[in-house]
C-alpha cells in the first residue's frame, strides 16, 4: 500500500472537502496531484479496501429508509439476493447466519416509495419481508486511526 493510499485512508475519513474540485484539494494537502488521488482511490476501491467515498447523512434527514430481512431458503439465496440487489431502492444486502438470513437497506424519497419497494420484492420472491424501521438513531463515529506495519 502506497503512502498516498495510507494517508487517504487515515486523514480523510472525516471533513472531506465539499468543493468544486475536492480531489485537487486533497492532493494539495497530500503533496501530490489530483490524478494521483483519483487513481489511488480507484485502486483502493478495486482492491476492496475502500467501499465508497461519500457523505454520511443523518437518517430521516433526506427521504426515508428502512432495514429489512427475509428468511430465504438456502437453495434460493443467490437468486433472491440478486433480485433484491437489482432494485435501485436497495443500496446493499448481506447474508447473515440466522433464520432471517438476507438483510438489506431500502431507501426512497418517502415512506410510501420504501413500502412499495418492499411489497414488490415480497411479491416477486413470494417470501415475507420483515420491515425493521429505525425507532431511534444513534451516532456511531466509525472513523479511526489505522496502524500501519
Amino acid at each position: 500500500m502506497s503512502d498516498i493510499d495510507k494517508k487517504l485512508l487515515d486523514e480523510f475519513q472525516r471533513d472531506f472537502p465539499l468543493t468544486a474540485r475536492p480531489y485537487a484539494d486533497v492532493a494539495e494537502k497530500l503533496g501530490c496531484t489530483e490524478d494521483e488521488v483519483i487513481e489511488a482511490l480507484k485502486g483502493l476501491a478495486q482492491s476492496g479496501t475502500l467501499s465508497r467515498v461519500g457523505a454520511v447523512i443523518k437518517p430521516g434527514a433526506v427521504g426515508h429508509s428502512t432495514l429489512a430481512a427475509m428468511a430465504v431458503p438456502e437453495d434460493r439465496l443467490t437468486e433472491v439476493a440478486d433480485l433484491v440487489s437489482s432494485f435501485d431502492a436497495v443500496n446493499h444486502n448481506y447474508e447473515r447466519e440466522h433464520r432471517l438470513n438476507l438483510w438489506f437497506v431500502v431507501t426512497g424519497p418517502d415512506k410510501q416509495a420504501v413500502t412499495d419497494a418492499l411489497s414488490e420484492i415480497e411479491g416477486l420472491t413470494k417470501i415475507k419481508v420483515l420491515n425493521l424501521p429505525m425507532l431511534q438513531d444513534y451516532h456511531l463515529d466509525l472513523g479511526f486511526k489505522l496502524k500501519w506495519t
